[in-house]
Parts: C-alpha cells; sequence; structure tokens
C-alpha cells in the first residue's frame, strides 16, 4: 500500500463500503468509479497524480467488491442501489457537489447518477461505457453487439458463473483481461492484486450479481433515459476503439445526449483503457476537472 493513499470506511444505510483516498482534504472532490471485475486498483495510475493535481481523489470498492460488504441477493445491485452508495460518500463527506469518474460498470453507475441528481454534480467522465439510453436502444438494433454481450447472460445463471470463474486461481477472469486487452496491459503483480480481491469471501457472488440485477438496471435505466435523457452538465466520454465488449459507435451516440460533451476516441486501445493508456487518461482527466468552475 502506498504511503500516500489512506484507506476509509464508509457506513452507509445497508453497505460497508472501503475505499482509498489521497490529496488535500480540501481539494474538490473526485469519485473514482471501478468497474467488472477490479476494484480500486483499476486506477492505480490515476489516483496520485490526480491528487498531486489538488484533487481530493476517493476511489471506493463498489458493493459486492474487495473489501466492500457484498450482499448475496441481487436486488442489492438495482441501479438505485448504486448510485445511493455514490451520493452517500460525498454526503459522509460534507459534499453537496462533486465530479465523477468512471469505466465499464462504473461508467454506468455515473450515468445513472447524471441522469438521477445532476444538480448534485459539477462534471462526469466515463470510460468506455455507453449512455443507458443507447445501449438498450442499441443492443437491439444491432445483433452484432448482442453477440458481444452475450457473456452477460451467462453470468445470470445461478451458482455456475461463481464456480468456474473460481476454478484454478481465477484462470478464466486473468485470462479474459489479458486477451481483451494490450499485449503486457496486465502484468503478473497486477494480477496478484486482482485475484487477492476476487478471493475474499463473497467477493465472487457479489461481482456477479451486478449481472443478474441486469433486468431490473434495465427497466431503471430505460426509465430513467425517459425521463430524463439528456445530461446537461459537462461530460467527457473517453473510448478506446479496439473495445472487444462494447461497439465504438455507442460513443458517439452517447454524445448526442450531452450537450456539454465532449468524446475522445483513442484508436489503438481498447476496453481496458485507463490501463492501456495511463498517461493519456490522467492527463484527459486532469484537464476536464481542471476546467471546473471556470
Amino acid at each position: 500500500m502506498n504511503p500516500k493513499l489512506s484507506h476509509l470506511t464508509f457506513q452507509l444505510s445497508d453497505v460497508s463500503i472501503h475505499a482509498v483516498a489521497a490529496g488535500p482534504q480540501d481539494g474538490p472532490l473526485l469519485i473514482l468509479l471501478h468497474g467488472f471485475p477490479e476494484f480500486w486498483y483499476g486506477w492505480h495510475a490515476q489516483i496520485l497524480p490526480l491528487a498531486e493535481a489538488g484533487f481530493r481523489v476517493v476511489v471506493p470498492d463498489q458493493r459486492g467488491y474487495n473489501l466492500s460488504s457484498k450482499p448475496q441477493d441481487w436486488q442489492a445491485y438495482e441501479i438505485s442501489r448504486l448510485t445511493g452508495d455514490v451520493f452517500a460518500i460525498a454526503d459522509q463527506l460534507s459534499r453537496p457537489r462533486f465530479s465523477l469518474v468512471g469505466h465499464d460498470w462504473g461508467g454506468a453507475v455515473a450515468w445513472g447518477c447524471a441522469l438521477s441528481r445532476p444538480e448534485r454534480l459539477e462534471r462526469v467522465a466515463i470510460l468506455n461505457a455507453p449512455h443507458p439510453r443507447v445501449m438498450v436502444d442499441y443492443i437491439r438494433a444491432h445483433p452484432t453487439q448482442l453477440l458481444r454481450s452475450s457473456y452477460m447472460l451467462f453470468l445470470q445463471l445461478p451458482w455456475l458463473p461463481e464456480f468456474l470463474l473460481g476454478l484454478a486461481n481465477f484462470w478464466l477472469l486473468a485470462l479474459t483481461a489479458k486477451i481483451t486487452s494490450r499485449p503486457g496491459t496486465f502484468s503478473e503483480q497486477d494480477l496478484k492484486h486482482y485475484r487477492e480481491a476476487w478471493r475474499q469471501p463473497g467477493a465472487l457472488t457479489g461481482m456477479v450479481n451486478w449481472y443478474r440485477g441486469l433486468r431490473a438496471k434495465s427497466k431503471n435505466k430505460r426509465e430513467g433515459a425517459r425521463s430524463r435523457p439528456t445530461i446537461d452538465i459537462p461530460v467527457k466520454i473517453l473510448w478506446g476503439k479496439k473495445d472487444r465488449f462494447l461497439e465504438s459507435a455507442m460513443a458517439e451516440l452517447s454524445l448526442r445526449y450531452c450537450p456539454k460533451g465532449e468524446l475522445t476516441l483513442v484508436p489503438g486501445a481498447g476496453h481496458w483503457l485507463q490501463h492501456e493508456e495511463p498517461t493519456l487518461v490522467t492527463q484527459a482527466l486532469k484537464d476536464f476537472f481542471s476546467t471546473s468552475g471556470k
């Protein structure tokens, strides 16, 4: 553990959320949200540079992951619960307004926060995660995206996903990260950290429950998108064009719902953008959030 990082624990209404933090206590609050199958470490290349730029950076293990609570009921992973965790963290830090960054499922949560309570947010940055209306509509109209997303159906099955993902020291999870990223992106040391997180009691079920709650998430996303499809706060979308899971056309479609949005497509990177292009992502986030309030 880097001595410049501190551990925090947030006792929320139904879960305990572990997080790491860095940067000045009075700096603008910037919350970073990881996706599947990561934990706070997914942002390890960005945390200290953003903290050194003056931000108070807080990076939670989202519910179900690593050292945070892991409810066994999939209904505990509905989008309203996930966004509620984010706002509750900001409340406990006495921050009425803050900024968000989200990747993958973390991006889905960030979109949900921006749709449901935009008045709480200064700015939002999204990495390789589409606007919820785009995801719902696009997957229906494009069989190629439906095929890419077919693994989500497997992860909704009872007990079998945990059994297979846990085999041979999490071989399948580690292999998936390696073959869907640029060669050398995930070192053995990185994977050691991930295996330690995956090995936490109840973690595999908690992680997979995000997918088991997908039907409820999709319903809530559709309702949220219908009631407030446009996001009027500044939004930065960063997208690796070689994403093996999500087609890059959804990035440009997502931008249509963001009047104050901007998009950066990264041709040589894939889904794991902050790992594959850490310097580019860190600088883009610094530039985007440093303009807040100006």
